[in-house]
């Protein structure tokens, strides 16, 4: 019976009186949702950093182009508000005329071709450049100095070297060469390709100097080991080099591709307004110029440009699926957990 007794007092006791755990449990706070709160404050940072840059973009780039695809709908002379509403027809003139087919060629040959001579040559410059020879520093900067050199200053002294009467042909009188002068500009089956030296001279120097920092990147303990193993020069190039540049190239490749796709000024400068489509180097950029802002029809212009804008955009999302996914795909950011 005391045994009974004593079991219900302890009972009692555990039942009624504090005991330590009740009050470790009472002295404890609510846990508080850090993770939560955490991720609240990252977005508010996130918000606050990126703003500034997309209020700009928008301003800049999303409203100017839906204004010009507004604008694109009507007949549009360039002052007061729209009011001859057209639809569709302005569209439907750029995709049947011969000029604009002709001009979306051009810039297509001159993508290609971008491709084809820059990329070689800069990375063949690259690889001299990033060898210790002597000079060294000094071919980098002249090299590099077209790139940094006005449009306009390029393309002036090029439309007045490559004149029939220009320089480029009397150094050729002078040399003995004079059977090659001839009129650089104005002759359409060389014109296009003096657009691609003119372009080659003036771009050169930002694509060498891309693939010198790629090839600085990658460790010298490669190319090492690699001749140690009996791998000639040309093979280590090949085989560890080249492939390890592969990210910078496909990122010069890109640039390239987009800046042809709207090359304008060296054309508009060097061939003037009426010219480049005779001579056989008009790009839709100075087709938009000409059929828009000069002809006054700057409904029928703002077409012309949401259609190169919609044109780059597919090409640089094709571009992107197909060959910037392996090199992004290490670039994406994982979620805060």
């Amino acid at each position: 019976m005391s045994h009974t007794l004593g079991t219900a007092a302890l009972g009692r006791g555990r039942r009624g009186a504090p005991q330590i755990g009740d009050a470790v449990d009472a002295a404890s706070p609510t846990p508080r949702p850090r993770k939560r709160r955490g991720r609240g404050r990252l977005r508010l940072e996130i918000a606050l950093l990126t703003a500034p840059a997309i209020i700009v973009f928008v301003g800049l780039v999303i409203f100017p182009v839906a204004l010009a695809a507004y604008y694109g709908f009507y007949q549009w002379q360039g002052y007061g508000p729209p009011t001859d509403w057209v639809g569709l027809g302005n569209y439907k003139i750029i995709f049947t005329d011969p000029a604009f087919q002709q001009a979306l060629e051009h810039n297509g040959l001159i993508v290609v071709l971008s491709l084809v001579i820059q990329g070689p040559l800069a990375i063949g410059l690259a690889l001299l450049l990033n060898q210790k020879i002597r000079g060294r520093a000094l071919i980098r900067v002249l090299i590099f100095v077209p790139y940094v050199i006005s449009e306009v200053i390029v393309g002036t002294g090029f439309s007045l070297m490559l004149q029939v009467t220009g320089a480029v042909n009397d150094a050729l009188h002078n040399i003995g060469l004079g059977f090659l002068a001839t009129d650089w500009l104005a002759n359409p089956s060389i014109a296009l390709w003096t657009l691609m030296g003119i372009i080659t001279w003036k771009y050169i120097g930002f694509a060498v100097i891309l693939m010198l920092a790629g090839l600085q990147s990658i460790p010298d303990e490669l190319s090492e080991a690699a001749r140690i193993d009996g791998a000639s020069y040309w093979q280590v190039q090949r085989h560890i080099t080249l492939p390890l540049l592969g990210p910078t190239i496909r990122i010069w490749a890109f640039l390239s591709i987009i800046g042809s796709l709207q090359l304008f000024d060296l054309v508009y400068i060097i061939w003037g307004q009426y010219i480049s489509g005779v001579a056989g180097t008009s790009t839709m950029a100075t087709y938009m110029a000409l059929n828009g802002r000069l002809a006054g029809n700057y409904g029928y212009g703002s077409a012309v440009a949401v259609v190169m804008f919609l044109i780059s955009l597919i090409v640089a999302l094709c571009y992107q699926r197909f060959v910037l996914h392996r090199d992004l795909r290490g670039a994406v950011t994982q979620g805060v957990s």
